[in-house]
């Protein structure tokens, strides 16, 4: 659930903070406030507010030198700054708009004006946020056309060409390796392709939510015999945990998307020989499937590129299998649709460990 938005109060005078703060928590803001400058700065680069009400009139450091520090500093520059003020000539109004405030509130402070405007660059703030996150996943969309999708037709091409033009010369082992490698770059392109499609399909709201109630052992069972051919060409062992009588609810062909993106990858990262263990325990509502692999792992620095749309983390695999990464935040945007949470353990060459939540049985 949402948390109501939180807002910083800054004025010296302890009245106008009571006021302010009255009128903001009735209408279910969230309110911190400072009464000096130095400790508004201090206190806005700890906290994420969602708007800061700033007095002009402050002693040391006024409204407008408080805001031009804000704005110099990466961390909360893009906090919307609105000030209070009793002066209204253009002067004071136009240098406020020029420093990067967005707004301004006269004193004797009217509720409604007030809220009405706290609401109004709130909304603004958050709509300007959804754009740039949009912006992102366009870039990373053109990214990956204009050069992940690319390159296995590249290879496709390539070897093809070699194959048209000297079949006769070749026995055929060096026939069948020359079939494998194009194989290897059609699937991955193919699986790129459907990972694609689905980050298209879930920005566009196309994707049906249809949660049901399932039994967990029989889903994870198909997912394993899906998989088989592909761990046997790496003669990795596929384990699975699964307590007979644990359950899941949620939407089948999002939750085939997520597994089968994981299970992927820990066969990707896994060298030949090893493990991918498909774990699960149910505590209170929720049950945890946990996905481990004793592959390459990751620093954590890697670790934190996860998950991102605006990080490009690309890792080849233990058999030189190919990756955009697109995959993991697909997982996270179908996992967060049913309420849950992805998050991932790593070791540098030890392994690595994805583990989802997921609603373990219809709400009451």
């Amino acid at each position: 659930m949402e948390q109501e938005p939180i807002i910083l109060v800054v004025d010296d005078v302890l009245r106008n903070i009571q006021l302010i703060g009255n009128m903001l928590k009735s209408s279910g803001y969230r309110i911190n406030y400072a009464t000096d400058g130095q400790s508004a700065i201090e206190n806005a680069l700890k906290n994420p507010y969602d708007l800061i009400l700033l007095d002009i009139m402050m002693p040391k450091l006024s409204g407008f030198d408080v805001c031009e520090k804000l704005k110099e500093n990466p961390i909360t520059k893009e906090i919307p700054i609105i000030f209070l003020t009793a002066k209204t000539d253009m002067e004071s109004v136009t240098k406020g708009f020029q420093i990067g405030g967005v707004d301004y509130i006269t004193k004797p402070f009217n509720q409604e004006e007030l809220i009405v405007r706290v609401k109004t660059h709130i909304n603004l703030q958050k709509q300007n946020k959804k754009l740039k996150e949009l912006n992102a996943m366009k870039d990373k969309f053109f990214s990956i056309i204009a050069h992940d999708l690319k390159n296995p037709f590249h290879s496709i091409l390539g070897l093809s060409e070699i194959l048209a033009a000297r079949a006769e010369h070749y026995d055929t082992n060096r026939i069948k390796e020359l079939a494998s490698f194009i194989h290897s770059s059609t699937k991955s392109g193919y699986d790129l392709l459907l990972n694609l499609l689905e980050w298209a399909r879930s920005q566009t709201n196309s994707i049906k939510f249809q949660p049901e109630n399932y039994a967990l052992n029989d889903f994870i069972q198909k997912i394993i015999d899906f998989f088989t051919s592909n761990a046997e060409e790496k003669n990795i062992q596929i384990i699975k945990q699964i307590p007979e009588n644990a359950s899941i609810f949620g939407d089948l062909n999002m939750l085939n998307t997520v597994i089968q993106n994981l299970v992927t990858n820990a066969i990707k990262f896994t060298h030949t020989n090893g493990k991918v263990t498909i774990s699960a325990n149910t505590t209170e509502n929720f049950t945890t499937l946990a996905i481990a692999d004793t592959g390459i792992g990751m620093s954590e620095e890697n670790k934190n590129k996860l998950f991102r749309i605006d990080e490009h983390y690309i890792q080849p695999g233990t058999n030189g299998e190919s990756g955009t990464g697109l995959g993991l935040i697909i997982c996270k945007e179908f996992v967060e649709k049913h309420e849950g949470k992805i998050w991932v353990e790593s070791e540098l060459d030890r392994g690595s460990c994805f583990f989802i939540t997921i609603p373990a049985s219809k709400p009451s």
